[in-house]
Parts: C-alpha cells; structure tokens; sequence
C-alpha cells in the first residue's frame, strides 16, 4: 500500500498512523479536559474571543494556554529540524513522553494537560506536513477537505487520475481522523485520562516506521 519512491515519514502507513492519533487526542481533551480542542487551535481562538468580550478571565485563560502551546511547539518543531538528524523521530519521541505524563495529570491540571497536548500536536503537524508528496495535515481537516474537494472537482473537469488518486488520499484521512475520534470517545469512557496512552502506542508504531 506504501509507496517506497516517498520518504518515510511521508508513506500512508506511518500518515495513517499519525491521524488516528490526532483525532484521539482531540476527543481526549475535548471530553476529558474541559471541552478544549487540543488541535484545532480555530475553535480555541474563538472560544478565547468569546471569554474575553464576555469579561470571563478564567474561561479566557483554559482557552490561551493552548493557542500559546500549540506556537512554542512549532518552535521546537523547528529548532529540532534545524539542529538534529532523523529530527521526525525525535519529535515523536518527544510526544510520546509528553503525552504518556498527560495520562498521570489530574482534572485538577486540566489547563497543564491541555497545554502539553497542544505542544505535541504542534510538533506533530510542523513535522509532518506531507502525504505521498501531497501537503496534508494529521491533526486536523479542514485543510484535508480544501484539498479533498479541490483534487475531486479537478478530477470531473479534466479526468486527471493524479488527482483522482489525491481526492481518494485526502478523504480517507479525514475518515482516519474521524475512526481516531471515536476510538479516542470509546477509550475515555473506559479508561478515562489514561486513554492518551492510546495515542502514545500509535505513535510508537509510527517511530518503528520511520527507521
């Protein structure tokens, strides 16, 4: 099913991988940590404008750390690629140690919980920004669904089966996202904060995959 002529880190087994992962982590801190999206920072800024229009400084505060979080990840995303050989690896090992500690942090730390997870996803997403040479992103969907609709609408115009292959790459991930957010729903029913744990064993696939 992979394609050896792409990089390793840019095959569909280690992005699939990656996906599930990203949607778990989403419904783990959406259901389990005070319905705040670990990974789509878009809801979190709004729900941040929201609290501070409405003068409600505590609820600002659950949703800032997180925007906050999610940008010093893509730093060291960053300084881990500029610095490090085989620096993918590396960031999934990072995560994996951030989000196995994320499973011991009580409810009472939610917003160190949420930060944490947030940190990990932006590492993630900065270090893995391509499917088969095609830009996607493994923790989130609507850039997936943009390019989705796009390589399905120039696939009917021209019959261009690249872009056939692109569509049907792109929707399956989104669904690789969404079967991520059900198990991630199943697991925190449960086993409650330790179902991050979960997205720390696909993720140590994904590190197996990449050597």
């Amino acid at each position: 099913m992979d394609n050896p002529t792409h990089p390793a880190a840019e095959r569909l087994l280690p992005v699939a991988l990656l996906t599930l992962s990203g949607g778990l982590q989403d419904t783990y801190t959406y259901l389990r940590r005070g319905r705040v999206f670990a990974n789509a920072q878009t809801g979190n800024i709004v729900l941040l404008g929201q609290s501070l229009f409405d003068g409600d400084w505590s609820r600002a505060a659950r949703y800032l750390f997180p925007v906050l979080a999610f940008a010093l990840g893509v730093g060291a995303a960053e300084w881990l690629r500029v610095r490090l050989p085989h620096w993918q690896r590396r960031v999934l090992v990072w995560e994996i140690l951030l989000l196995f500690l994320v499973g011991f942090i009580p409810h009472s730390l939610d917003q160190l919980a949420n930060a944490l997870v947030s940190f990990s996803c932006a590492m993630q997403v900065q270090a893995f920004r391509k499917m088969e040479g095609f830009a996607f992103a493994s923790t989130m969907c609507i850039g997936n669904l943009r390019s989705g609709v796009e390589a399905l609408c120039a696939f009917l115009r021209t019959g261009d089966r690249q872009e056939a292959r692109k569509a049907r790459l792109y929707f399956f991930v989104i669904l690789l996202f969404a079967l991520g957010a059900e198990i991630g729903s199943l697991a925190v029913e449960l086993l409650d904060l330790p179902a991050i744990w979960l997205s720390c064993a696909l993720l140590f696939l994904s590190v197996l995959l990449l050597r």
